[in-house]
């Protein structure tokens, strides 16, 4: 009979969530009694446990059976009525939101590190997202961390592990594990959002597509939803069986990470469409052939032809983007008269809105978008909007995007991360921005407006986040963003935004690099990059 132990243990030092979780390599994770404290502080953290149900699963990465096992055990332990696994421990982040809304659980583990590599060197992470089925809010992730930093003991169940591939129910102790097809849930909920007749009859029609998984989490959802539902033809996924190490690859969908479907959508032959997704599935990369597809504009063009998908007939609320997006979607709010929510970076920051009915569409330039029908960023929800949209106007990406332009006119923009720098010189390059007072002073050709480091109160809730981000505005609209990611494990990445809005469609072709090539250089010599990083060029610009 399995039994409940409760083991003595002492904290260890920087256990503290970001905003997607605690992120660590898989050594730092495989340590004794390191995960369980993290677990236990949760545990300890959200409230009363006893007798609720909790969903969990991950990415497929590295770690994430072994982890998945030691979550289970503490769970019976601790009282919980039963866990909700995804079979072979396999749930994307967005049908992990799906799930928790849908059988309307006590929230969920989610194990992933996103778009981070995989493999018994790389990364590992963990978050837990609350009952309506977004990440836990800072509140919640501080009390989290401040648990874990006088944490004495954890529990657990003394047992064997469990076999994650069988579908149904097993036991552990007292506790129900009901091994559940990671699928299925959510790809009903996307075919109640989209007109599958219709992408179905594009694709008999001979529409063609590529679609790559990255050897990540988001494969055999691609493959239920893309080939089997809507008969696209065997093959349309790319690298779509889940791999530890993601195949040795860097499931982040960009130009970059992604060059095999970026070559695959080069030339006359190429399909008509590509996409890819990242680790755990919350991630999209949008391309047309020989067309790529900002994160910004895929926000403001799904937007504005919303009323084409079933499930948003109705219209939109509202559209919600991190600062750091470019303002093309506030074009679209401002022509349809809702309201353009600008906030942090974090999807937690949309969850509010969304909670509050304030808006329906979301999105950050970091290739997340998503809506109100969970509380993650999604994916293949991205994708099969723009599939929709496509079937029904039949016409290319790159046609429905140019006419988008002609339109509003066109935010050029552009990402430029320098990755792994020194997080001692990133940090004094953003303390040495934030000393500075530009207002009225010209650069180059540009007077500015105003520059600050951006801070949020929540229209809902009423909290307040600082330092979110340093914004140079320019009195014609132009501006340049700095901001320190929090999603990797090792030194700091800086990431630097380029925005100018041209209204001219002559000018709307030129590649970004080109016409914004004067605001990267003020960009560039404003923050000190090259003396202060050793930096000459990002790692990777998209």
């Amino acid at each position: 009979m399995a039994t409940v132990k409760t083991v003595a243990t002492t904290p260890f030092s920087g256990q503290k969530p970001g905003t997607s979780g605690l992120r660590k390599k898989v050594a730092v994770f495989a340590q004794a009694h390191y995960l369980e404290n993290f677990v236990q502080s949760v545990f300890d953290s959200i409230g009363d446990i006893a007798g609720k149900t909790l969903v969990v699963g991950g990415d497929g990465r590295y770690h994430n059976r072994t982890a998945i096992q030691t979550i289970l055990k503490m769970a019976a332990a601790n009282g919980f009525a039963k866990v909700m696994v995804g079979r072979g421990g396999i749930l994307s982040t967005p049908a992990a939101s799906c799930v928790i809304r849908k059988y309307q659980t006590f929230g969920g583990i989610i194990l992933s590190a996103s778009h981070n590599p995989g493999g018994p060197t790389e990364d590992f992470g963990i978050k837990y997202n609350i009952p309506a089925g977004g990440p836990a809010p800072e509140a919640i992730t501080e009390a989290i961390f401040a648990r874990s930093e006088k944490i004495t003991q954890y529990r657990i169940l003394d047992a064997a592990d469990l076999d994650l591939d069988r579908l149904g129910e097993q036991h552990l102790g007292e506790m129900v594990v009901e091994v559940f097809d990671s699928v299925a849930d959510y790809a009903e909920l996307m075919q109640s959002l989209f007109d599958f007749d219709a992408i179905r009859a594009a694709f008999k029609a001979g529409f063609r597509m590529k679609f790559d998984a990255m050897h990540a989490v988001t494969g055999p959802y691609a493959v239920e939803i893309l080939e089997h539902r809507l008969g696209a033809p065997a093959g349309t996924v790319m690298n779509g069986v889940p791999l530890e190490d993601f195949g040795g690859g860097h499931p982040d969908p960009n130009l970059v990470h992604a060059h095999d479907l970026v070559a695959a959508l080069t030339g006359a032959g190429a399909p008509d469409f590509g996409a890819a997704s990242d680790g755990d599935g919350d991630r999209n990369m949008i391309l047309g052939r020989d067309f790529y597809v900002t994160p910004s504009d895929s926000l403001a063009v799904l937007a504005a032809n919303a009323t084409l998908c079933p499930g948003y007939k109705a219209g939109l609320k509202g559209i919600a983007r991190s600062m750091p997006t470019s303002a093309a979607p506030d074009r679209v709010a401002a022509r349809l008269g809702i309201p353009a929510w600008e906030t942090p970076t974090g999807w937690k920051f949309f969850g509010t809105l969304l909670d509050a009915g304030k808006a329906t569409f979301c999105g950050e330039e970091s290739f997340g978008t998503g809506s109100d029908h969970v509380r993650e960023k999604d994916g293949l929800w991205a994708v099969l909007a723009w599939l929709n949209v496509l079937a029904v106007r039949k016409q290319s990406v790159a046609e429905i995007v140019t006419a988008h332009w002609q339109d509003y006119g066109r935010n050029v923009y552009s990402r430029h991360d320098y990755e792994g720098i020194d997080s001692a010189a990133a940090e004094g390059l953003m303390e040495h921005l934030r000393s500075l007072s530009l207002k009225g002073q010209t650069l180059g050709a540009y007077r500015v407006a105003f520059n600050d480091d951006f801070a949020y109160t929540d229209p809902v809730d009423g909290s307040v986040s600082k330092k979110q981000g340093i914004r140079v505005v320019f009195e014609d609209g132009s501006r340049v963003v700095f901001r320190l990611s929090g999603t990797g494990t090792e030194g700091a990445t800086l990431r630097v935004y380029i925005e100018r809005y041209e209204p001219d469609a002559a000018k709307h072709h030129l590649d970004p690099q080109v016409a914004l090539a004067d605001l990267i250089s003020i960009a560039r010599d404003l923050a000190q990059i090259e003396a202060r990083t050793g930096r000459t060029e990002p790692t990777v610009i998209t």
